[in-house]
């Protein structure tokens, strides 16, 4: 008896302690996780589990975001999870998205998968005109992309239509011009071009700095009425709201915090940005070394690759050297015997027909011993001995020039045999050379500007000391005062481009925020987030930017 209450005692309190959960989907920018989360979990509980996994730190920026009945709402840190307004059928879904903007991106942003989150997530809002830019600065956000996506442009890998598959420019934009899809790409990859060196994080740093310019971004926009108040004559105050409860809790939400980070913004930091911002440039400088020694390596490895190819061309040229030796050789082998053969038949025929001469004279000796008596007789005897002279003066000819001939071809066989051994000679010295030039690569010297390290294996040991730190303090300034001067240059480059493809725009296609764009723009003004006053909407509703 007491066995069986022990027993259900056990089960009970075991039953007690697995406490029930539900099913949530956190979807990223770039990726979905599901967790199970316990019933009683606040909105904090479940935030800082999303930003742990994901090794976030910077926090304070971010936010879980749900629709209700088409508007859109913040999951409360000091509420639980289920006691908001979102549906029950599991898994419940959550956005986990950028809800608060920094001011200057490079300065506030630190870890780099904060600044990837950012880069993402207003690079949608920027394909999806939620933020306006102008034609000319998203071609030069498109190439920082591609830059981001693909590194260094390499003409051998990144062909034309490479780009035929991205979405790179909102579609207003190309609407609004007559330029097909390879117009579009040749322009992008002319700026892709130049980012070279640039590392991701690097080229998503260059977007956000030109991004958080646009007149639209970190704003959000809500249809309110517009009745204003003024609760004191001396101080232009205003009140508004907006016909649902929930846009105004959401806009009084928006703004408090954005107050909370502007006064955040003018304190010091706390220990812990401070020792994320340590982290972020030991970082950055260990990267940036990396980045060298790679840089080097690859250096060495292509002076290398060059080296090969040149001891290879030449190895080429001495193996097609020596092989038109070898033919030389066999020609002048065939020239001389073909020419001793000549020489041979020559001198044959030379001996030949100084017997014919010698048996020439003997006829003529004969015919005169034997002289026929009668005029008649001698007179053909001496026209036949003056035929037989005759022939006997060409044959001693024709012989002399026969051995003039052989004697000819005697020395040109001489010159072949000659011409032969100076073809071997030649052969045997390309054969006897060395294959390889002795090589001794020295490896290059380190700059005297970068700090020490050590490799040992496949480790890397890095020693930074406080003279290492403000030499790269110092270079992080010279960096800045560089930035200034490429941003002129980068103005300039917008211009020309604006100017190259107005020609082609469609004024019948222009929206009504190009239209607030170039007047802005005629008007010599600068159209900024913090300057530009939007016009009344249609029946009596105005937008207000938070």
């Amino acid at each position: 008896m007491a066995g069986a209450i022990a027993s259900r005692m056990s089960f009970s309190s075991l039953k007690r302690k697995q406490p029930k959960t539900f099913t949530v989907r956190i979807v990223t920018m770039d990726a979905e996780m599901e967790f199970n989360c316990e019933m009683k979990w606040k909105g904090k509980d479940l935030f800082d589990l999303v930003c742990r996994t994901l090794g976030l730190r910077e926090t304070w920026f971010f936010g879980l975001q749900y629709t209700i009945k088409d508007t859109v709402a913040w999951l409360k840190m000091d509420k639980k999870v289920l006691d908001h307004d979102v549906s029950k059928e599991e898994p419940v879904t959550f956005h986990f998205l950028a809800k608060f903007y920094p001011e200057n991106a490079e300065e506030e942003l630190v870890q780099e998968i904060t600044q990837h989150l950012f880069f993402l997530q207003v690079k949608k809002q920027i394909l999806d005109e939620k933020i306006y830019c102008p034609p000319e600065a998203s071609v030069l956000l498109a190439s920082y992309a591609v830059q981001a996506k693909y590194g260094d442009y390499d003409p051998s890998v990144h062909k034309r239509g490479f780009l035929a598959q991205e979405e790179l420019l909102p579609k207003r934009v190309i609407n609004l011009y007559q330029m097909t899809p390879e117009m579009w790409e040749e322009r992008i990859t002319a700026w892709y071009a130049e980012h070279r060196g640039r590392a991701r994080d690097e080229a998503e740093m260059e977007y956000l700095k030109i991004a958080q310019d646009l007149e639209m971004y970190g704003v959000n926009y809500f249809a309110i009425r517009f009745t204003i108040k003024p609760l004191d004559k001396k101080i232009d105050v205003f009140k508004f709201n907006s016909s649902k409860l929930r846009v105004n809790k959401l806009i009084l939400q928006l703004c408090i915090g954005n107050h909370d980070l502007f006064m955040r913004r003018r304190k010091a930091d706390s220990l812990e940005v401070q020792q994320m911002k340590a982290q972020a440039r030991e970082e950055k400088a260990r990267k940036q070394m990396e980045r060298q020694r790679l840089a080097r390596e690859k250096q060495m490895r292509e002076e290398a690759e060059r080296t090969r190819d040149e001891l290879e061309r030449r190895l080429l040229q001495m193996k097609e050297e020596a092989t038109m030796a070898n033919e030389a050789l066999m020609r002048s082998e065939e020239t001389a015997d073909l020419l001793a053969e000549k020489a041979q038949i020559t001198e044959e025929e030379a001996k030949l027909l100084a017997q014919k001469a010698a048996e020439a004279e003997q006829e003529m000796q004969r015919i005169k011993a034997t002289a026929i008596r009668t005029e008649e007789e001698k007179r053909l005897m001496e026209q036949k001995v003056l035929e037989a002279e005759v022939l006997a003066l060409k044959m001693a000819e024709e012989s002399e020039r026969r051995a003039k001939e052989a004697d000819q071809l005697k020395q040109d066989l001489q010159e072949a045999r000659e011409a032969e051994r100076r073809a071997k000679q030649k052969l045997l010295e390309i054969a006897t050379k060395p294959t390889y030039p002795p090589m001794n690569p020295v490896p290059a010297p380190l700059p005297p500007d970068i700090p020490s390290f050590n490799i040992i294996g496949d480790s890397l040991s890095f020693d930074f000391k406080d003279t290492d730190m403000k030499r790269l303090s110092m270079e992080i300034e010279k960096e800045k005062v560089e930035y200034m001067e490429k941003s002129k240059h980068l103005q300039e480059q917008l211009n020309e481009l604006k100017t190259e493809i107005e020609a082609l725009k469609l004024k019948e296609r222009e929206t009504a925020l190009d239209i607030l764009h170039n007047e802005s723009s005629d008007r010599g003004g600068t159209s900024s987030k913090h300057n530009t006053i939007k016009k009344p909407q249609a029946q009596g509703r105005r937008p207000i930017c938070i």
